[in-house]
């Protein structure tokens, strides 16, 4: 930054009023921002969570300040003071929050220095449609956003375009470099060779990647050594040896996608999270993760690392998909000509989205080819009225639209968020939010909030002098980050009124004494072995039923509601059914085909998993469980972890691994 700019700071005074403080943590708040957001400090301590709002604030308004100085724009110091401090607050009182990845990367030195966005996106798409161009491109673009922590959606268009090719051998020796460039570099080579073109090195030296549990600088998080990277290049050479002079198909593209994901898990870098787009008619695809006929080797190996739906449309013949989604919930459905015609269902179409291709793995998201879009959380439950619900809105909006100032490492993914500058404020404790103030009233926030929204985006987008955001609005299923303070997860409905929520930790981990110290059950992993799995007590508030007692009907119907309300973008839901609502799968489609602009189910059964991340209590359990316990805990050690074996989505339940020998 040239001579002259100083960074933006909140006031000393101002932060002395939270120091030594802690907010009104949910019941797993703390213990979860400990283990999964709060960053490790010059000292090796890790930040409380004044110091993560402070850090993730300065870093909003720094990224807005530098804009402003690089195209030298008008900024008031003043007013980004007043400005900043009442986002910090509203940020403080759990009104709203950034992602997961924001609250993990904003304000870090890693994205000043290389200002690069990408780490702050939730979510991305890529399209193999081109591999005939650059076969190895869209995995490689696939791999990279993974490894910096974004969840990606791919296609198999690509299937019947290339025919795979012995790879010729080259006689150099291939030094793998410790980056995540170097990491791409070798799957670029390797997928390469079989299209054709370049060659196999005659030997891969991993001598330079860093051994593991080694810190890694600046992302932050440890090294798993190159032990998963060797393995995605031999499972890929193993995948395409078997396809020599074969046409691609559906499968391979997708093992290759899982298996990258599988390594991107195993390498440490947080958890990767995909979702597969296949066509209706194609019976590859469409048997992938199906339990009659899979292959169980595959579906234990990688196949779990994605979430499988198919691209359907207005007017077709369900039939045979619903009857495979009654199974196991998959595959889920995207009607993309809706995603393209519509922002928000409730009138005419506006072709806004008329070149996307697909969306993000929990299908909040419509995206474009090689698309980012940054994701922000409000919860209308912690607000007493629509106004000050309404100043909230604001600043959810200022962080997502700030991180659309920032470029990021790929050329072509920058021509996609300069030209949409696509955002998603969500609401999470929908239905929570409903019973505290009545579904009327909150689908009248959506609809007036929207509204607001879209004025303000013209504000904002004037005085920037950027482009107005393509769609602002979406609903996200949440996951981790509504476990701060303890709402329900986007739309979905509680799992019950009393329950246990289990966290998995690595053994070793500083807080499984601190736990087991306050009281709280810790069993060893049934299933991974050097881990172990701690039950916490929940009683959820505003209660009024379980997601066992809430029909399919309803759920499909709010989600069309804030699809027609709220969300310009997507409303994430992940519709739980019941035996006797399993025939009804394909008539629910026909009747919400026009809408939604996408779904996924979940049967609701017993799924015979031990230790599952959630298990239904009665009232006396839960009081006997509390009454043993001492909340009362504060850590400043190095706690940092991965994110939970199970992803977001409650669909990801389906994929536990085998059960360990032990």
């Amino acid at each position: 930054m040239s001579e002259g700019f100083r960074q933006f700071k909140l006031s000393k005074s101002f932060l002395d009023e939270y120091v030594g403080k802690q907010p009104s943590w949910g019941p797993i708040g703390y213990v979860t921002y400990k283990r999964t957001y709060s960053r490790v400090k010059e000292d090796g301590s890790t930040e409380e969570f004044w110091e993560t709002c402070q850090r993730v604030v300065e870093g909003v308004y720094n990224v807005q300040k530098k804009h402003c100085h690089r195209l030298g724009l008008h900024w008031d110091n003043n007013k980004a003071q007043k400005s900043a401090q009442e986002m910090f607050s509203r940020m403080w009182d759990f009104k709203w929050l950034p992602p997961g990845r924001g609250l993990w990367m904003m304000g870090t030195k890693y994205i000043e220095e290389r200002n690069n966005s990408a780490p702050l996106n939730n979510c991305g798409y890529v399209s193999t449609k081109g591999i005939a161009i650059d076969f190895a491109d869209p995995f490689c673009w696939l791999m990279d956003m993974l490894m910096l922590g974004v969840g990606v959606g791919f296609d198999a268009k690509g299937a019947g375009l290339v025919t795979i090719k012995e790879p010729k051998s080259g006689s150099d020796v291939f030094v793998v470099e410790d980056s995540r460039e170097g990491w791409v570099s070798l799957l670029r080579r390797t997928l390469t060779a079989y299209s054709g073109k370049g060659s196999l090195p005659s030997t891969i030296d991993y001598s330079r990647v860093r051994p593991e549990g080694e810190p890694i600088n600046g992302f932050g998080g440890t090294a798993s050594g190159p032990g998963p990277l060797a393995e995605l290049v031999e499972s890929c050479k193993s995948i395409l040896d078997c396809n020599i002079n074969k046409d691609i198909t559906s499968d391979v593209i997708v093992d290759i996608c899982n298996l990258i994901g599988r390594c991107v898990v195993a390498g440490n870098i947080r958890r990767s999270a995909e979702i597969s787009f296949g066509e209706p008619d194609d019976e590859v695809f469409l048997n992938l993760k199906n339990p009659n006929v899979a292959d169980s080797n595959k579906l234990r190996s990688h196949r779990w690392a994605s979430n499988n739906s198919v691209f359907a449309y207005v007017g077709m013949d369900y039939s045979k998909v619903a009857e495979l989604t009654s199974v196991n919930g998959e595959p889920g459905y995207e009607w993309l000509d809706n995603a393209r015609a519509y922002s928000r269902m409730s009138g005419s179409p506006d072709y806004r989205d008329r070149r996307s291709e697909g969306g993000n793995p929990c299908l909040e998201q419509t995206l474009e080819d090689r698309e980012l879009c940054c994701l922000v959380e409000s919860f209308p439950v912690n607000h007493d009225s629509y106004e000050d619900y309404e100043k909230t809105l604001k600043y959810a909006y200022l962080y997502a639209k700030s991180v659309t100032l920032l470029s990021t490492h790929d050329m072509r993914t920058n021509q996609v968020l300069l030209r949409n500058r696509r955002i998603g404020t969500s609401m999470s404790g929908i239905v929570q939010s409903m019973e505290k103030f009545g579904r009327r009233n909150i689908l009248n926030w959506g609809d007036k909030g929207y509204k607001y929204l879209r004025n303000l985006d013209k504000i904002y987008s004037d005085w920037l002098c950027v482009r107005e955001s393509i769609k602002i609005t979406s609903v996200k299923p949440s996951g981790t980050v509504s476990l701060l303070p303890g709402v329900t997860p986007g739309i979905h409905f509680p799992h019950s009124k009393y329950y246990i929520r289990r966290i998995r930790f690595k053994n070793g981990h500083p807080l499984l004494d601190m736990l087991k110290n306050h009281g709280f059950n810790i069993e060893e992993d049934f299933y991974s072995p050097d881990t172990s799995v701690v039950e916490f007590p929940i009683k959820e508030k505003l209660f009024d039923r379980s997601k066992s007692e809430v029909s399919m009907w309803e759920q499909l119907e709010l989600a069309a509601q804030m699809q027609t309300y709220w969300s310009d973008n997507q409303v994430s839901v992940t519709v739980t059914f019941n035996p006797d609502e399993a025939k009804d799968i394909k008539y629910a489609l026909e009747l919400y085909e026009t809408r939604l602009k996408g779904v996924s189910f979940l049967p609701e059964q017993d799924h015979g998993y031990k230790q599952a991340p959630y298990e239904s209590i009665s009232e006396e359990e839960y009081y006997n469980m509390v009454s043993n316990l001492d909340y009362n805990f504060v850590t400043t050690e190095n706690t940092h972890d991965l994110m939970d074996k199970f992803c977001d989505g409650d669909t990801c339940m389906v994929s536990l691994p085998e059960p360990s020998n032990n």
